[in-house]
């Protein structure tokens, strides 16, 4: 019984990252890395 509880939570999981209304969310977290870079680039000049 362990196994479907822990598979049934792995498909919610994933169900829930790959579902359209995170999209713009996980977007804005994938650049996140990249605004510090812009900062520093906008301090230099």
């Amino acid at each position: 019984i362990f196994t479907v509880i822990v598979f049934v939570c792995f498909i919610g999981i994933v169900w829930w990252a790959f579902s359209g209304r995170n999209k713009q969310k996980f977007d804005e977290a994938a650049n996140l890395p990249f605004a510090d870079e812009e900062k520093e680039k906008s301090k230099e000049d």
